[in-house]
């Protein structure tokens, strides 16, 4: 798991080679001005979802895990609380393989403040418990295809 500001993102970009395509667009995209709505980067690796969180608490917001894909999380409109737990410390539930992700039960022991500015990297060993505020959010969910090899 990574949380830091969005001027620091290309310090990261090394640690997936699709990182640097999603830092490309974010630096040319006017972020605050775009519609909500999934697009597609690069099929099957590279997707981009401009959305609108409801209020949610920490009871309501589930942690989860994904496979395949890494989560790049950044919030547009207001301060988000993301729950945070190694997916290691965590029982096996179902895998729920066509939307890749993994639900499980519980709290997350421990909550990151990810602010405008900010963004959260969530990798496939990184439970994590996304979208609790009070008012709602708009944010960015990048998901980034895991395990791929530069070259």
């Amino acid at each position: 798991m990574v949380v830091d500001k969005l001027e620091n993102m290309e310090k990261y970009v090394s640690l997936n080679p699709l990182f640097a395509d999603a830092l490309a667009f974010l630096k040319a995209t006017d972020l605050n001005a775009h519609e909500l709505g999934k697009m597609t980067l690069k099929e099957g690796e590279l997707t981009v979802n401009f959305s609108q969180t409801r209020p949610k608490t920490k009871e309501e917001a589930k942690l989860e895990t994904h496979n395949n894909f890494i989560d790049i999380q950044i919030p547009l409109s207001g301060v988000e609380l993301m729950g945070y737990m190694p997916r290691t410390d965590l029982p096996e539930e179902e895998y729920n393989a066509e939307k890749d992700i993994t639900f499980y039960k519980g709290l997350a022991p421990d909550y990151l403040t990810v602010k405008p500015g900010m963004f959260a990297i969530f990798f496939p060993e990184d439970a994590h418990a996304p979208g609790v505020t009070p008012d709602g959010v708009k944010k960015i969910i990048i998901k980034v295809k895991a395990n791929r090899l530069k070259g």
